[in-house]
């Protein structure tokens, strides 16, 4: 790999000016309290990763109703607040980039972290797999299905979320209406069966996440915000019976709010979301998007410039590689050896596996 790579390309994304092209993608870690207040470890290890073109923060719950992952970090308290301002003034000052991914997890939460309540969601249909409790790993439970006159408290809370990530020092904000969270949850018809203005078609589906979006753009400014969607992710139990029909609306619809970008989670092999039994959609979501885009689904520095020569995307996100190599993009321009990740301490733990990753 060398410097003509279009992935070391510097590009103008809404209010931010990139270095390069190589975006650190949004990786929960279990390294924040019991209570989802930020560690200090925390400002070491996404400074550590500041060379990104820009850094995308694990997911951060944005009320007590959104936490559903043991240790992830929050950003509804002042406490939780004040706790980030390290993290961001520690990147900013290796003169790195990063926004903060807000997360309300819907249906996928469970009874241990809300007092004993039911989880929330659009429909009461239980998800497939284990929530990842303090307790340890449990089954999911059926939600309680959100009532309409709820859904304008949770665009609230997703407007006081990115209020205050500004507060703390982030660039901008991350909304996440992927993975078979909350809001992918709405806009997906095997997880929302809604007879309500927020159910039913492509349209009533798309209803909260629009809300949602256009409420924060126009809170800390549309050239600071950016979405994720998960156009044919299974991940969660997630599933639609016209994904292509759905996105396309999704994506025409978001890129009329003018937003600093949209990112695309891809059907590609190698990809801890891989479906194979999905469409391949981003050429025909780039044909749908009028901002720029990133994409994200196990790509290596050769098939992301690949991605960015043929134009299907602008900007491509990695996740592992970053978690493993603090310097990813001095080793790939340098040619260099990566560093092997360490699966077992992925999403828990302390030092080790987080921030003594070695730097060439």
């Amino acid at each position: 790999m060398t410097d003509a790579s279009p992935l070391f390309r510097p590009l103008t994304v809404g209010a931010w000016s990139l270095p390069n092209r190589a975006i650190m993608a949004p990786m929960t870690r279990g390294r924040a309290t019991p209570e989802g207040v930020p560690t200090p470890r925390m400002a070491t290890y996404y400074a550590q990763r500041a060379t990104a073109g820009l850094i995308i923060t694990e997911a951060t719950a944005i009320s007590p109703q959104g936490v559903g992952w043991y240790r992830a970090p929050g950003i509804w308290t002042d406490a939780m607040v004040e706790a980030w301002k390290p993290v961001t003034a520690a990147v900013h000052a290796e003169g790195g980039r990063i926004v903060l991914q807000l997360w309300h997890m819907g249906r996928v939460s469970h009874p241990d972290f809300q007092g004993g309540e039911l989880p929330v969601g659009p429909s009461a249909i239980a998800a497939e797999g284990q929530s990842h409790t303090p307790e340890g790993t449990k089954p999911y439970v059926t939600p309680r299905a959100l009532d309409g006159g709820e859904l304008s408290g949770i665009v609230r809370d997703y407007v006081t979320a990115a209020r205050n990530a500004v507060a703390a020092g982030f660039d901008g904000v991350e909304i996440h209406a992927a993975n078979g969270y909350l809001l992918d949850q709405f806009i997906k018809d095997g997880s929302n069966q809604r007879s309500d203005a927020y159910g039913g078609s492509i349209e009533a589906r798309w209803k909260l996440p629009l809300e949602v979006t256009a409420a924060v753009a126009e809170a800390i400014g549309a050239d600071r915000t950016g979405i994720r969607l998960s156009p044919t992710g299974s991940y969660n139990g997630m599933s639609d019976s016209d994904p292509v029909a759905s996105f396309t609306y999704g994506t025409r619809a978001l890129s009329s709010l003018g937003l600093a970008y949209v990112h695309v989670i891809a059907a590609r092999p190698g990809s801890m979301m891989h479906n194979p039994d999905a469409p391949e959609m981003l050429e025909t979501l780039r044909a749908s998007t009028t901002v720029p885009l990133i994409t994200n689904g196990g790509h290596d520095a050769a098939s992301a410039g690949e991605v960015l020569g043929a134009e299907h995307a602008d900007m491509v996100a990695f996740g592992v590689p970053f978690l493993a190599n603090p310097d990813l993009v001095a080793r790939w321009q340098g040619g260099a050896e990566l560093n092997a990740p360490d699966m077992a301490t992925f999403y828990a733990g302390d030092d080790q596996g987080y921030i003594d990753y070695p730097s060439l």
